[in-house]
């Protein structure tokens, strides 16, 4: 394929570090970015700094490197500045760190090698370790900045990512359980990721346990942690990220772990779980799982229509879907009385429930003319607020202005 192919670049990033990959269609796998051309030197510190009295920026290790020698005024906690829209003074100048955010942007797009054979951006998916209202702020800023659609902008957390990433691999790698261990820093996270076959698709759950601060007795510690997370399940592998795995202290742990399942150790899984995701969203691949997180949506919301003689139910919202972006709008014609049902339905329930919305004052008019323009949006992971808007029906009825609003509620069903 040519290299004017669209490209999946996955970014995952946090205040300690950012790691990039990229895919597409051609390749087996996602390729990881260098910045040492020949090297893994995957992770960059999340850190700016600009050359004293110039115009000139680095960042990751040679932002470091520049400040260290004091050719740089260095700009640290960059990430945890921009979210929260600070403004920094440096080197005698004001800057927002939002703006130096896109700066940091810029230079991940310019590290030569891949990047510069990656053609057009297909989909940029961000990986972060929480989603917040923040977070969307700031990246929706920076893609704007960077003239990108934003239509090209997804936003996961890393636990999508584990997910996307153990099951693109090889399906013996996820035939039983499989678990994801993360000790960035000192904190050790572990994640289990359980598959429900009863389902179609299939209905990916996992659980999560944040074990706290490890930072003595590492080897001991960590054997708990595996013997009470793996209790007497089967795991077909495991994988480990983070730098507090780095170095040579995994004895007895180790040892457990590797007993009859597949073990991982690296840096870029989250990146490269990024790039899955988007081209997975995107309908490049078929994919029979379905994934409920903290942050996606626990219901589906449709209503019954007419089309063409034909009844059949429209979908406003999917679950699976982050519930921070998702949106449902159509247009109908009111056939019969001011009202009309809403299903409420679970993922993993082949029921639905359902909900009568009334029209309250809506002006009577004949029968199918009215159109009415149905506008859902959610407010949680579980609420959904839906307005309708009386658009009247041209010449013949004028619109009233009128719109009613109801919040569908996953709670009680």
């Amino acid at each position: 394929m040519s290299n004017s192919e669209g490209a999946y670049l996955g970014i995952d990033i946090s205040s300690r570090s950012t790691v990039l990959s990229i895919y597409k269609s051609n390749m087996e796998e996602p390729a990881t970015v260098s910045t040492v051309l020949g090297e893994e030197n995957y992770s960059i510190p999340t850190v700016l700094a600009k050359r004293l009295g110039m115009g000139q920026w680095f960042f990751g290790d040679e932002a470091v490197l520049k400040s260290r020698v004091k050719e740089a005024v260095l700009v640290e906690d960059l990430y945890n500045l921009a979210l929260a829209n600070e403004n920094v003074f440096l080197d005698g100048e004001d800057y927002t760190a939002r703006d130096l955010m896109v700066i940091f942007f810029n230079k991940l797009f310019s590290i030569p090698g891949p990047m510069a054979a990656m053609g057009e951006i297909e989909k940029l998916v961000i990986c972060v370790p929480q989603i917040s209202i923040q977070v969307m702020e700031l990246m929706n800023f920076v893609v704007a900045k960077l003239k990108i659609d934003s239509k090209k902008l997804m936003i996961i957390d890393r636990n999508e990512c584990f997910y996307y990433y153990a099951l693109s691999g090889k399906p013996e790698l996820f035939l039983y359980n499989v678990a994801l261990f993360d000790y960035s820093g000192t904190n050790m996270i572990s994640c289990v990721m359980n598959r429900n076959q009863a389902t179609r698709p299939q209905l990916i759950t996992l659980d999560v346990v944040n074990h706290g601060d490890i930072t003595e007795n590492k080897d001991e510690l960590f054997d708990e942690i595996i013997a009470d997370t793996f209790g007497s399940k089967l795991f077909s592998s495991v994988y480990l990220v983070g730098d507090g795995f780095d170095g040579d202290w995994m004895k007895e742990s180790l040892s457990r772990l590797c007993k009859g399942r597949k073990v991982f150790l690296g840096k870029n899984l989250y990146s490269k779980g990024a790039c899955y995701g988007g081209y997975i969203k995107d309908g490049k691949r078929d994919w029979p799982f379905i994934f409920i997180g903290d942050n996606d949506l626990k219901l589906n919301l449709s209503i019954k229509i007419l089309d063409k003689n034909v009844m059949k139910f429209f979908t406003l919202i999917d679950a699976g879907e982050s519930w921070y972006d998702a949106k449902g709008e159509c247009e109908v014609i009111l056939d019969g009385e001011p009202e009309f049902e809403v299903y409420i339905q679970r993922p993993e329930s082949r029921e639905a429930h359902t909900e009568v919305l009334e029209l309250t004052d809506l002006p009577k008019r004949e029968n199918r003319t009215t159109r009415l323009r149905i506008e859902a949006r959610p407010i949680s992971d579980v609420d959904v607020s839906i307005v309708i808007t009386d658009l009247g029906f041209g010449e013949i009825s004028p619109s009233s202005g009128k719109s009613w609003e109801h919040t569908i509620s996953l709670k009680g069903v």
